[in-house]
C-alpha cells in the first residue's frame, strides 16, 4: 500500500474525511496530498497529516502497524532511537525484543523523574 493509499484509507476509515478534507484539517493545500504520489513530502507536513489523523508517521509510511502516535516527546527519542536498533552482539532484534526493551527504558526514566 502507497503512503497515498494509507492516508486516503485511515482519512476514510477513522474520520470520514477524504483527501482534500484531510488537508485542509492538516494546513496544507488541498491537492498537496494528491502530489506526494509523484513527491516525496516535506516532513513536517507528513506530520501534520499524521496528527490530524490521530496516528504515528511510521504507520502512514508503512514501518509499523501500530497506529498510536507516540504520546510526547521522550517516547518519541526512545521510539526513534530504538528503530534504529537492528542487532544486538550480531543478532537481530524481533519488534516483541524492541518493544520490551522501549517499556524498560520509559520505566526507568519515569522512576528516574519521581528520584529528582
Amino acid at each position: 500500500m502507497t503512503l497515498v493509499e494509507r492516508i486516503k484509507e485511515v482519512a476514510k476509515n477513522k474520520k470520514g474525511w477524504n483527501l482534500k478534507t484531510t488537508a485542509e484539517k492538516a494546513g496544507l493545500g488541498i491537492n498537496s496530498i494528491y502530489r506526494w504520489r509523484t513527491q516525496t513530502p516535506q516532513t513536517d507536513k507528513l506530520a501534520s497529516v499524521a496528527k490530524v489523523l490521530g496516528v504515528s508517521v511510521d504507520y502512514l509510511l508503512g514501518e509499523t502497524e501500530k497506529e498510536e502516535p507516540v504520546s510526547d516527546t521522550r517516547d518519541m527519542e526512545v521510539e526513534e532511537a530504538l528503530n534504529s536498533v537492528r542487532m544486538y552482539q550480531g543478532k537481530p532484534i524481533s519488534d516483541a525484543q524492541r518493544e520490551t526493551m522501549k517499556g524498560i527504558i520509559r520505566a526507568y526514566l519515569d522512576a528516574q523523574d519521581k528520584n529528582e
